[in-house]
């Protein structure tokens, strides 16, 4: 296993899921305490899980015909236009 590559994924993605829509709705369904956290944790986590799959299979497929710098422009100008979408839809 590459370490290096391993650590900055790792941190790539926990630094992307903190304060996000996945985050904040798994908050509020810990909030109930009528409500199993363990379950919570284990739903969120191979949900989670799956739409990392899906990412990674989708890149090693798309990296087939586009390269590295090509999917890094996307990628970015998609999250550009997202927030530019965010902020002036009504």
């Amino acid at each position: 296993m590459d370490t290096k590559l391993f650590a900055t994924v790792l941190g790539t993605v926990f630094l992307a899921e903190i304060g996000d829509k996945t985050q904040l709705a798994t908050m509020l369904f810990a909030s109930d305490p009528a409500r199993s956290k363990s379950t919570i944790f284990l739903g969120a986590s191979v949900g989670l899980i799956l739409s990392a799959a899906v990412g990674v299979a989708a890149g090693g497929l798309v990296g087939k015909w586009l390269s590295p710098e090509a999917l890094r422009w996307a990628a970015g100008l998609g999250f550009i236009g997202v927030g530019v979408w965010t902020l002036f839809k009504r």
